[in-house]
């Protein structure tokens, strides 16, 4: 029987697998660590502006996002005609993907980097490189040895998901120093508002300077509006044209977007946000260490917790272990780290609860 085919490579793609959603159990309290969601939520003035717009629902939204530009173009010192808006940075990805990939071209994404990288690049009949990386981190020796005739596009996502790792800028400067002009660098920011380092840079002033470089970002992470899917480019004039071309007329909800602004205004409760992560993160890393668990180290709302492979003692084991407990943490078997588990940076309540269980766990208990 006849019926239709997907184009060539789109049954070869493994589906992107979210974090775990267990359902409560009555009389047990569920916390959900999987997914890098903010604790705190976000901000009540970003709330009281998304029940604000459920008056006018029938109405289509502005198309080109313009309030949320302007708002982004405030607070970063951008200008918002470079600026495009997204039903989250997922989506800006793959419009990437689709303005500047084709059959037989290549992408190169790093060994951990983020799963909807090589969903994109194939999805467009691409060919995803991989290059390795070193200490769980971005490699730009290795990125660089793997650039071909055929390289359109290297996907670079910084600080990195799942490790919490990053790239100093001077390294990500020699990265675009060494790829050939032709060759777009998207730098995924969408952890960046929680790294307070110096070396670091979200990658404004390299989209600023040169004509073959994007930055993305999210609302779905210190801003906590997730369930809301809007995030954001900042990219060259000509690229942004070439993405509005193909982009939704209407793909960002006014809802969404009202409450974005209020989100990226309210200074104060993001700063709340990335002190509650710095604090718990680095007390998370120093428990489990105590407890002679290797803790890659991160600058995100997250930790990479390595367990021994002897049985008793492994991730898988220990994921069992916590789920029971309503301690919900990401297995990382289709990241190719099969003796990992990444743990977000929860409430007090949870982080404890993780640490109380992570004791147990190595104690045999």
């Amino acid at each position: 029987m006849s019926r239709p085919v997907p184009n060539p490579g789109i049954l070869e793609i493994a589906p992107y697998t979210p974090g775990k959603s267990p359902a409560p159990e009555p009389g047990r309290k569920v916390f959900k660590l999987s997914a890098n969601e903010t604790p705190l939520g976000p901000s009540p003035k970003a709330i009281a502006a998304y029940r604000r717009a459920a008056d006018h629902l029938e109405d289509y939204p502005e198309g080109t996002s313009r309030i949320l530009r302007e708002a982004i173009g405030r607070a970063f010192g951008l200008d918002p005609d470079r600026i495009i808006c997204g039903a989250g940075s997922d989506e800006i990805l793959n419009l990437l993907a689709h303005a500047y990939l084709s059959h037989g071209d290549e992408a190169i994404s790093t060994a951990h980097g983020f799963l909807v990288y090589p969903i994109a690049t194939m999805a467009n009949g691409a060919i995803n490189v991989v290059a390795p990386e070193t200490n769980f981190t971005a490699d730009v020796d290795a990125i660089l040895t793997r650039v071909s005739p055929r390289t359109k596009l290297v996907w670079l996502a910084n600080p990195n998901n799942p490790t919490g790792t990053y790239l100093p800028f001077d390294e990500v400067k020699r990265l675009r120093a060494g790829l050939p002009p032709h060759v777009l660098l998207v730098l995924d920011a969408a952890y960046s508002d929680y790294v307070s380092r110096n070396d670091y840079e979200i990658g404004i002033e390299l989209v600023a300077t040169t004509e073959n470089t994007v930055m993305t970002h999210t609302f779905s992470k210190i801003h906590g509006l997730a369930s809301l899917r809007i995030g954001w480019m900042f990219g060259p004039a000509h690229i942004v044209d070439a993405v509005n071309r193909i982009r939704g007329p209407f793909n960002v909800s006014t809802p969404a977007m009202l409450a974005a602004v209020a989100a990226i205004e309210d200074t104060a409760h993001i700063q709340m946000s990335k002190a509650h992560t710095e604090k718990w993160r680095n007390w998370l890393t120093e428990e489990a260490t105590k407890l002679g668990l290797e803790v890659t180290p991160s600058v995100a709302n997250f930790i990479l917790i390595h367990f021994p492979q002897e049985k008793g003692k492994t991730a898988a084991e220990a994921d069992a272990f916590l789920t029971k407990r309503g301690l919900v943490l990401r297995g990382l078997a289709n990241y190719g780290l099969p003796h990992a588990l990444r743990l977000t940076i929860g409430t007090e309540e949870a982080n404890r609860l993780v640490a109380e269980g992570l004791r147990d766990f190595t104690a045999g208990k």
